[in-house]
């Protein structure tokens, strides 16, 4: 919400006439001294942060923040991890090229951010809240978090709401407006190019999976993830019922859990150097023997497929997720 303070000042001619007493004119240099600017409230994760004027630099510490602002046509000054980034975030617009890496995203580097002389700061608090002082003692700071707790909505709201409360902050609603339109304009096109393709209202078993201790560790993802949100805006169902809430919007298991959902087509995101479906379970006699291996619908998404995004991730995600049962 953007709170304006209007000042109006009393006219020459009335002052020389002495219709101002001297407490007016107080009142009306105090009015000047807080007057005549605005402000914008963005509310974060636990608390509003006021901003006086709209930020122009701007450092981001968690990944999808900067894609929120490259999405709102505003390059961030400064982000945590950058050759991370680069690997998992598939976005087009890329960072700029001048941007300044400001150290992981576990343990950012107040001293280059400080050097950056940001006027404002975006993170997760569940990353740093633990250092919340420190960094608004460089810039305000607001902090949003992308896994909301049980009870307190999904993942894909979270992110849309995130994304809205960023652009207020950089004073670029409308383009916000036209970034969302653009996405469901999106997942319209792929949900009728999986309807054509026969595969609308399928279940869909969404894994990620890799290597631990030489054996097979498999992600389930759960309704409240953003990728499920994301497949059910295109057609698909998922297929996993996990019993308990999932914070991050996935199980951790392994391949005896997969039987109950044989029947569904299976859907797994792995590294290229570390398929575990070739590797760790090749011969194995539950894997091998589930319908899904036997009749042919495994369908494999690209080992960088980034399910943890802002409004362009998630286009990206809904494309892969068709070109992957399409067969395009």
């Amino acid at each position: 919400m953007t709170k304006k303070y209007i000042w109006i000042p009393a006219l020459a001619g009335l002052l020389a006439l002495g219709a101002c007493n001297s407490s007016d004119t107080e009142e009306s240099g105090s009015e000047e001294e807080n007057g005549g600017g605005e402000t914008t409230t963005v509310q974060g994760a636990s608390e509003e942060v006021e901003l006086e004027e709209t930020p122009q630099n701007i450092v981001v510490l968690e990944w999808v923040y900067a894609e929120d602002l490259l999405a709102l046509g505003v390059d961030p000054v400064g982000i945590a991890d950058l050759e991370g980034y680069n690997q998992w975030v598939n976005v087009e617009p890329e960072l700029p090229e001048d941007i300044t890496d400001v150290g992981t995203r576990q343990e950012p580097n107040l001293e280059a951010i400080a050097q950056l002389e940001p006027d404002l700061i975006i993170t997760a608090s569940s990353r740093h809240e633990g250092i919340s002082d420190q960094l608004n003692d460089i810039a305000p700071t607001v902090m949003f978090e992308p896994y909301p707790e049980e009870g307190e909505g999904d993942q894909y709201e979270e992110m849309e709401t995130t994304f809205r409360e960023i652009a207020s902050a950089v004073d670029r609603e409308e383009e916000a407006d036209q970034v969302m339109e653009d996405l469901d304009n999106s997942y319209e096109d792929v949900a009728a190019e999986i309807s054509d393709g026969g595969y609308e209202g399928n279940e869909v078993l969404l894994s990620q999976a890799f290597s631990a201790n030489d054996t097979a560790s498999i992600r389930l993802f759960t309704d409240n993830s953003m990728a499920v949100k994301i497949m059910q805006e295109i057609g698909l169902e998922n297929a996993y019922d996990g019993a308990e809430f999932e914070l991050y919007g996935y199980t951790e298991t392994n391949v005896d859990a997969l039987e109950p959902y044989q029947d569904s087509d299976f859907m797994y995101i792995v590294q290229e150097e570390d398929n575990v479906f070739e590797n760790q379970l090749a011969g194995n006699e539950v894997w091998e023997g589930l319908n899904f291996v036997e009749e042919d619908r495994t369908y494999a998404l690209p080992g960088d497929t980034w399910t943890f995004g802002g409004p362009l991730s998630a286009e990206v995600f809904a494309e892969q997720v068709s070109d992957s049962l399409t067969g395009e």
